[in-house]
């Protein structure tokens, strides 16, 4: 249970998971997983941090990020303070 509350998962889509952790380091960024690779997206450029993933999903979870950057700073401020984050809908 407490790995749940440190790793939320807060979209899904295509096989695409996406989570924040709780206490994260700067810059504000989220963790996109796909099969066995993941990678860590800083949210104001959709560069990736670290990792990877397959360039189909990579572009996917830009086009995402491209309509849900505000809701997802937004979460990285909750979870900065402490507060839950919400869950944000998937593309479509």
């Amino acid at each position: 249970m407490e790995k749940e509350r440190l790793l939320p998962r807060i979209s899904y889509f295509y096989g695409i998971s996406i989570y924040m952790y709780f206490d994260d380091h700067a810059p504000p960024h989220f963790h996109a997983r796909y099969g066995g690779d993941e990678a860590r997206v800083i949210i104001q450029t959709g560069d990736i941090l670290h990792g990877g993933l397959p360039p189909r999903a990579l572009k996917l979870v830009r086009k995402w990020l491209d309509n849900r950057q505000a809701e997802l700073l937004h979460n990285w401020e909750q979870a900065a303070n402490g507060g839950a984050l919400n869950k944000v809908n998937p593309l479509k």
